[in-house]
């Protein structure tokens, strides 16, 4: 009977070391947890932004997309400040000929409802304020002058009060579309000059490679299958 009750304690004083080991283990599993997030911290830290360098050893340029959007405000500075020389001319070509085509139609536009304007009485103390004047009728007949572009030319044109009036509502139609396409390509320009310096910031080599190579696959056979793989190596 005593030799029974010696054998239990051993088996449970041996029960207890082996919890004891086992605590004590998952301990260091969790240590060495801790250790390698701060060594995968270090590594991210290290490789930043601002240490890439290119394949001649000297420092690659990173613009900062927030500033590149804030010089982009003023036309063709984010262009420049991304060091895209090239793009500066379609910037420049693109925006001025939208506000030079908003100037000729606004040009032709006054053109038209000056015209228009000459069938109206617009004197205020006039008892006919508003009311087309004595001896003008809706088919009487005005000349338009039409400035040409550059104000350097005009046209005299013979027209009546309802065709200068649509004449008056066209040229004012394009004048408000180039304005809004205008608007369009100042937005887009400074689009354009973030996502550019966002892309300026991925570090890809020149060294892109896709190349063939063996593969042994096994997806539900008890034997290995041989077949091929596609390799793509950025670095």
């Amino acid at each position: 009977m005593k030799n029974w009750f010696w054998l239990g304690v051993i088996l449970l004083f041996s029960e207890g070391l082996a919890a004891q080991t086992a605590t004590k283990r998952d301990t260091i599993k969790i240590g060495k947890e801790t250790v390698i997030t701060g060594d995968t911290l270090i590594v991210t830290g290290s490789d930043s932004l601002k240490n890439v360098k290119d394949t001649d050893g000297k420092k690659k340029f990173m613009p900062v997309p927030k500033t590149a959007t804030r010089l982009a405000l003023i036309p063709g500075m984010g262009q420049i400040y991304n060091r895209d020389y090239w793009k500066l001319p379609i910037v420049y070509i693109a925006f001025g000929g939208g506000l030079y085509t908003y100037y000729l139609n606004s040009l032709k536009y006054h053109d038209y409802l000056s015209a228009y304007k000459d069938f109206y009485d617009l004197d205020k103390n006039s008892p006919t304020y508003g009311q087309i004047k004595k001896g003008l009728t809706a088919d009487s007949t005005k000349i338009v002058r039409v400035r040409n572009t550059l104000n350097t030319s005009s046209q005299y044109l013979p027209a009546t009060r309802d065709r200068i009036a649509k004449g008056k509502n066209y040229w004012r139609r394009n004048r408000g579309f180039a304005l809004i396409v205008t608007g369009l390509i100042y937005t887009l320009s400074i689009i354009e000059a973030n996502v550019a310096a966002h892309l300026k910031t991925f570090d890809l080599s020149e060294d892109l490679s896709l190349r063939i190579e063996p593969k042994l696959h096994q997806p539900s056979m008890t034997t290995p299958t041989p077949g091929l793989r596609l390799v793509f190596n950025l670095k």
